[in-house]
């Protein structure tokens, strides 16, 4: 074997040991760093907010009965002003309200009727109220006894449910109730990380839950849409890094 062979073979082990080595330095950093990438904490953040309806709508049933069908449209008309003056006295104008859904049963005509019957027609009319003003309704729903005093008859047919209040400022808090929710989740991972012996570092995965509108007072079996107040709230589900 010539001397310029044996030195390019060792020359030639060397350069298979280096990159050996170079391989399990690099094989090893990449498992420390998948390790590190493993560590992580699930958190979730809550933000509330109350806030208060800012639409109402309330659908306003009332009904009158005779045996002659003009006799009980008559009265239907009637009641129609009244409700009309009614509302007006409560800072509710005409342009607030539309009519609706009117209504004429003939008794004698349903054939699945039995017995005598008291009024031949019922006539049955709805008035449907849409307003900001809130807080109008809510006085003149209090205040529905003056119709009955009127001689209004509420329901008959139909269903008064009462009014619904609506709150559609949704969209203008939900950029600072999403900022505060993920304030909360990112305290709770900090906590975690001190508590861990590391430190908290990117977020790793982030959700957004969806938006709640509830009754503010929170009592069982209480419809939100039937509170004036109400509490939105949200909540997200983040993912943070925990670095050593």
């Amino acid at each position: 074997m010539s001397q310029s062979s044996g030195f390019a073979k060792v020359f030639a082990a060397i350069v298979v040991a280096g990159g050996l080595a170079a391989s399990g330095w690099l094989v090893g950093t990449g498992i420390e760093n998948m390790r590190a990438l493993d560590r992580y904490v699930t958190v979730k953040g809550l933000a509330e907010r109350d806030v208060k309806a800012d639409k109402a709508v309330w659908p306003i049933t009332y009904v009158a009965t005779d045996d002659v069908l003009q006799n009980a449209q008559a009265k239907i008309d009637a009641d129609t002003n009244t409700l009309f003056e009614f509302l007006a006295s409560h800072g509710i104008g005409r342009e607030a309200t539309e009519l609706q859904n009117l209504q004429v049963t003939d008794q004698l005509a349903q054939s699945y009727r039995s017995g005598p019957i008291e009024s031949r027609y019922i006539v049955n009319q709805t008035i449907q109220v849409r307003t900001d003003d809130v807080d109008a309704v809510v006085a003149a729903s209090q205040d529905i006894g003056k119709l009955l005093q009127g001689g209004v008859v509420l329901g008959g047919q139909g269903y008064n449910p009462g009014p619904s209040y609506l709150f559609t400022g949704l969209n203008d808090i939900k950029p600072e109730m999403i900022a505060a929710a993920t304030a909360n989740a990112r305290e709770a991972a900090q906590q975690f990380a001190a508590d861990s012996g590391g430190e908290l570092g990117g977020i790793r995965r982030a959700t957004q839950g969806l938006f709640q509108i509830l009754a503010a007072d929170g009592a069982p079996n209480m419809m939100e849409a039937n509170q004036i107040n109400k509490t939105v709230r949200v909540v997200t589900t983040m993912e943070y890094l925990i670095r050593d």
